[in-house]
């Protein structure tokens, strides 16, 4: 038997290397459906645990309040978005004023750069630094843990002090493995003690956050004066049954802030990590059955590729039947032979789908995004299986016309 298996493999790859134009051909065609399957669903798992991970920190009893609401559903044909006024100072220093709820907590920020070139001494970082102005609740509501030194206190956001807290790449671009408590870094010339180092946080759709700076939010309105700046609110509260009651209550404060009246809608979102994390679920799941999409049309167009050519190859050897079969040779040895031409045809469009999809996934996770890649296990098995499924659709019929052939006239056959 095995020396059958043998025999088997070793005619069809003779065939495969004499019709080698056509083969590479049918290879290409199931590779890339193949590619489109890993390909997409290894970046989409990639970003999906990227993003999950960064959510991760923030606890389900804590919520914002931004511009928008962060949603994917899509509007209809003509439907105009809606523009929301930005979330001002003024509207973020009212809300601190008149949001009164038991065991909460507000905080504040808003991202002033995210090009900053940030000096220390004789070193300099590229201008890639995000700089972002915070009040003293923002490090615990948005979930970052401070690895060294300590955060912010009510008397370093009042004074406007001259303290600051650096993410992790900070402390390799300016203090060559110094202890970075203590020092001094210099922005826009401004001179700052670094009181804090952040935990590492990673990438996410390139931009690197732990190159990051945070200063009293005071200090960087001093310093970053554009117009139309947007803040972002957060609000935590101690214990989460008592969340929904928070959100009411934030929601009838941002109203009156914005001085809205009772049948107009909310011109504000109010988010909950939990609903973050269910639209990136939404997104994710979009995106992956657009892959399973586009890779099944290819996969079928493929197939009837791969099945074409191996009827084709019955029909060129036709008197090569006849002569196996009349030197004793079975139906279902002649079968097999077919069948493994086509299996080994779609397992090399399966292998060479499997690394360029790998391929892309890492480009576009690593080189694009600047986020870990992950080797997508569950798209590789399935990759597998589908094209087994290819070849044993496709090489049915060509190996039962080959099998069936008569061999009188096979061998009559010119």
């Amino acid at each position: 038997m095995k020396g059958l298996l043998r025999e088997n493999i070793s005619i069809a790859q003779g065939s495969i290397k004499g019709q080698l134009l056509r083969t590479i051909l049918t290879v290409f065609i199931i590779a890339i459906g193949i590619t489109a399957l890993v390909g997409i669903l290894s970046a989409v798992n990639a970003l999906e645990t990227n993003l999950a991970s960064g959510f991760s920190g923030i606890g389900t009893n804590t919520f914002n309040i931004q511009r928008y609401e962060r949603s994917f559903n899509r509007r209809g044909g003509g439907e105009e978005r809606k523009i929301n006024p930005i979330i001002s100072y003024s509207d973020v220093r009212e809300f601190e004023t008149k949001f009164e709820y038991p065991y909460s907590q507000v905080g504040t920020s808003f991202q002033a750069t995210s090009q900053a070139e940030v000096k220390s001494g004789d070193e300099k970082t590229k201008p890639k630094v995000i700089v972002t102005g915070v009040n003293e609740n923002y490090i615990e509501n948005s979930g970052t843990t401070i690895l060294e030194g300590r955060g912010f206190s009510n008397l370093d956001i009042e004074n406007n002090a001259r303290v600051c807290l650096i993410g992790s790449d900070m402390e390799d671009a300016l203090f060559n493995g110094l202890n970075p408590i203590g020092q001094q870094l210099s922005i826009r010339g401004n001179k700052f003690r670094v009181i804090g180092l952040l935990e590492e946080k990673g990438s996410t759709f390139g931009n690197n956050v732990d190159l990051r700076v945070l200063i009293p939010i005071g200090i960087a309105r001093g310093i970053y004066t554009a117009p139309n700046i947007n803040y972002e609110l957060s609000v935590k509260v101690r214990d989460k049954q008592l969340l929904e009651g928070a959100q009411d209550r934030a929601i009838v404060t941002m109203r009156n802030v914005r001085g809205l009246e009772p049948l107009d809608e909310n011109n504000f979102g109010i988010i909950k990590r939990d609903e973050l994390l269910s639209s990136l679920n939404e997104a994710s799941t979009a995106l992956n059955a657009a892959a399973i999409i586009i890779s099944v049309i290819t996969i079928f167009g493929s197939s009837i590729a791969l099945m074409n050519i191996m009827l084709v190859s019955v029909t060129e050897r036709t008197r090569e039947i006849g002569v196996r079969k009349a030197l004793g040779a079975k139906r279902s040895t002649i079968s097999w032979q077919f069948f493994i031409e086509t299996l080994l045809i779609s397992q090399y469009g399966s292998i060479l789908g499997i690394l360029l999809g790998m391929l892309i996934g890492w480009i576009v996770s690593s080189a694009v995004f600047d986020i870990p890649f992950e080797i997508p296990w569950g798209a590789i098995i399935a990759a597998t299986i589908i094209s087994i499924v290819i070849a044993i659709f496709s090489g049915i019929i060509p190996a039962i016309k080959a099998a069936r052939l008569d061999p009188i006239e096979a061998l009559r056959y010119e």
